[in-house]
């Protein structure tokens, strides 16, 4: 049989009306659009905003996060269609399967580990980093940070990391909350969702005043921008292509496409949703379109209120918080504030990438790709219970024991590789099944997908290098477990 074999339509959609034996539909619009913003809203905006600003944008780094949204909107409406149609959980993976074939749809399934799984270790860890920072660093080093990092203290001793104790603390407790059930995480994350958004609007709304001028001029870094000095006191070149200039703006939409990693998750939870042909479409859409404008006018004030060459020797991680107490006198409160809202938003980004890993790995495994211990549901709250605690172990390992620094393009790459095969999969399904209801229609096919397509592919162009042998490493792992294990266990081959 071929390895491109492909689960029909008709077998999909009636695992999604079987209700009985599968997730529970608790989810409204609403509901999903807040999921999709309490995915979005994290660590993309309040850390990646500063780290694309002060490497590679500037100011224009407003125009990378036009860039990264249009990238979005395209596969966003391509994602709305599928989750229209196919109103199951697994997301990309499933869509692939459908259209591309089951090698494929492994492909993607193994890609969506890099976004959700790595994206959520590597938030927790920057959760544990913030936490200790509201707690004025009373943590001690050893027990906050992986075997792998070292620091001077003020006396001059060296202090070596043993276990990031509460990066796995917060990993435990929404792993727990996603065990209980998804009606519940839901509700914990509409609450979040509502405190971060407002600390973000009010930053904007106190920060516009404070906005120079001067910060915003020249938009673009020009060529000849001057080195800035890193902390350890090295110069930083702006020279290279992609560190200004439109380079420096495609760079920085790869950069800050991390912050836009999570409407895709809303997809996961279409077999959760009450009404999935209205709903999904809504929620993926509605979250995307928030977010935006959100983010548009955080860069244009961050980067008016600082300079964006400040965002290179200082601030880093906390760059908001630096903002604030260097340039806005008398609103050192806010720097706490901002700094909850951090912890808040780090919190729901973390819960939505586990439930949307569980999802996909639930749909594997039903799909019989992974072992069914993946796919087995708790009696009581009907969660694939036994898979998130199993991804419990991997991602907390990871955050406790792995640096931080290890990952966030890598989750891009992921997200982006699905992002593309989303797109060529609405294509394909236009032309081999014309005539198949789709109560959400992308519009101007095959325009759209195309532009999609383009839009993600030169954004995995501009993290050449060793992120992108990373992924290829990780990718080529992917085939070798898909043949050894996969090929043979696929229930559609039996």
């Amino acid at each position: 049989m071929s390895l491109f074999v492909k689960k029909p339509l008709s077998a999909l959609l009636a695992d999604a009306d079987d209700s009985e034996k599968g997730l529970k539909r608790t989810l409204g619009a609403g509901s999903l659009i807040a999921l999709g913003i309490g995915a979005i809203i994290g660590a993309g905006l309040f850390v990646r905003t500063a780290a694309a600003a002060g490497g590679h944008a500037g100011s224009a780094v407003t125009i990378s996060f036009i860039i990264a949204a249009i990238g979005c909107a395209f596969a966003g409406l391509c994602y709305a269609e599928f989750a229209s149609i196919i109103p199951i959980a697994g997301s990309a993976y499933t869509y692939a399967y459908a259209t591309m074939g089951e090698l494929v749809a492994w492909i993607i399934g193994w890609a969506l580990i890099l976004e959700y799984a790595l994206g959520a270790a590597t938030v927790s860890i920057a959760w544990s980093e913030f936490l200790n920072n509201l707690l004025g660093g009373s943590i001690p080093y050893e027990w906050c940070h992986s075997p792998f990092e070292s620091a001077l203290d003020a006396a001059g001793a060296i202090h070596h990391g043993i276990i990031n104790a509460p990066a796995l603390l917060i990993l435990i407790l929404l792993t727990l909350l996603l065990i209980k059930g998804t009606q519940e995480s839901a509700m914990i994350n509409a609450i979040i969702v509502i405190v971060k958004v407002a600390i973000v609007l009010l930053f904007i709304f106190i920060g516009w005043s404070y906005i120079k001028g001067a910060n915003h001029t020249p938009y673009l870094i020009p060529a000849d921008q001057p080195d800035a000095i890193q902390p350890d006191g090295k110069p930083y070149s702006y020279s290279g292509f992609f560190n200004h200039g439109w380079g420096g703006v495609l760079k920085g939409a790869a950069i800050v496409f991390f912050a836009f990693i999570g409407f895709d998750a809303v997809s996961t939870a279409a077999q959760e949703a009450k009404n999935p042909k209205r709903d999904m479409p809504i929620g993926i859409l509605g979250s995307l379109a928030i977010c935006t404008v959100l983010y548009i006018l955080f860069s244009w004030v961050l980067t008016g209120v600082a300079p964006f060459t400040d965002f290179i020797k200082a601030g880093k991680e906390a760059s908001v918080a630096y903002a604030i107490q260097t340039y806005m006198p008398n609103y050192q409160w806010l720097a706490k504030l901002v700094t909850v809202g951090i912890l808040a938003g780090f919190s729901s980004v973390i819960l939505v990438m586990l439930m949307g890993q569980s999802r996909v790995f639930y749909t594997m495994s039903t799909d019989g790709l992974l072992p069914k211990t993946f796919s087995e549901l708790h009696p009581k709250f009907r969660t694939p219970y036994k898979s998130n605690m199993i991804l419990f172990v991997f991602v907390g390992l990871f955050a406790a024991f792995i640096p931080g620094s290890v990952a966030g393009d890598l989750t891009s790459i992921g997200t982006l590789l699905a992002f593309v095969l989303v797109c060529v999969g609405v294509i394909i399904l236009r032309k081999t099944d014309p005539d198949l209801k789709r109560p959400f229609k992308t519009p101007l096919v095959p325009l759209v997908p195309i532009l999609g397509i383009i839009v993600c592919t030169a954004m995995i162009i501009s993290l050449w290098g060793t992120t992108l042998l990373s992924a290829a490493i990780w990718m080529l792992f992917g085939l070798v477990v898909y043949f050894l294990y996969s090929k043979n266990h696929s229930k559609l081959r039996k």
